[in-house]
């Protein structure tokens, strides 16, 4: 007898695909009427095996991707946390590398998670972190190319930043979290923190950044001038430490070209 599973007419019923999509994601949901063995008989164990399968699969996906959650909440927790996830949030793409990109804003609703109010950010670092490491290549500048501008040349130049870099300005010590779990770090403290994120060659970096120049990143990623996005940022934090910050974009290879003044 043949293993497949049969999408057909039954009198009048059609499993329609999103039907067969709802109850494979749901397990409170019924097999499809409609959806038969090769035998005509309702396909209840092979449908249950592939709702198995699938759901086992995006679990494991997520165990992947979140590796720092898995680990805070514990793989068997995460597992069965990702079950219900998929049910409120099904894959919107083919690609896995995209899958869980609702996983902060759901983390900050979930019941069994609500005490742990650091997990939402720490979602938002590693899903920075992978998008970070999918993202186009882009070379960095030579350091060099910085020195060779005179002060009214720099403030007037435009700086291109690598597609991987990002910031995230997080209510809780999401990097230190990330570090003591993935890196052996210090045990975290404090509170807030402003992350850079870029990748140095194929390994995304998260670096935090000085106070002030979160501001500062995020207008030369849209594109402004360095003298206007340093202005956005000192009518925040006047004492901004723009050494500081420059060392940062560089070191983690941020900074991919520079748009001279005539």
């Amino acid at each position: 007898m043949s293993d497949s599973v049969t999408l057909r007419h039954a009198g009048d019923v059609t499993v329609t695909q999103a039907a067969f999509c709802k109850a494979l994601l749901d397990p409170r949901q019924k097999v499809p009427d409609g959806l038969t063995n090769p035998d005509g008989h309702q396909a209840l164990k092979r449908f249950s095996v592939y709702r198995n399968n699938v759901a086992h699969s995006l679990s494991e996906a997520m165990l992947t991707g979140f590796p720092v959650l898995a680990k805070l909440v514990g793989d068997e927790f995460f597992r069965e946390m990702a079950k219900v996830y998929l049910r409120i949030h099904p894959p919107a793409s083919p690609l896995m590398m995209h899958y869980g990109a609702a996983l902060p804003g759901f983390l900050e609703s979930f019941p069994g998670t609500l005490h742990l109010k650091y997990l939402p950010d720490v979602a938002r670092l590693e899903l920075a972190l992978r998008r970070a490491y999918h993202a186009a290549d882009a070379q960095p500048i030579d350091p060099t190319a910085l020195t060779k501008l005179d002060q009214p040349a720099l403030m007037r130049s435009r700086l291109h930043m690598s597609p991987a870099c990002e910031v995230l300005v997080t209510k809780w010590p999401a990097k230190a979290i990330w570090d003591f779990n993935m890196k052996d770090g210090p045990q975290p403290t404090g509170g807030a923190e402003n992350i850079l994120i870029s990748r140095v060659g194929f390994d995304p970096v998260a670096e935090v950044l000085p106070n002030g120049a979160a501001p500062f990143v995020r207008s030369l990623i849209k594109g402004r001038s360095f003298g206007t996005a340093l202005g956005l940022a000192t009518a925040d934090t006047p004492d901004i430490d723009l050494t500081a910050t420059v060392a940062v974009l560089i070191a983690t290879q941020a900074i991919t070209g520079i748009d001279k003044p005539d």
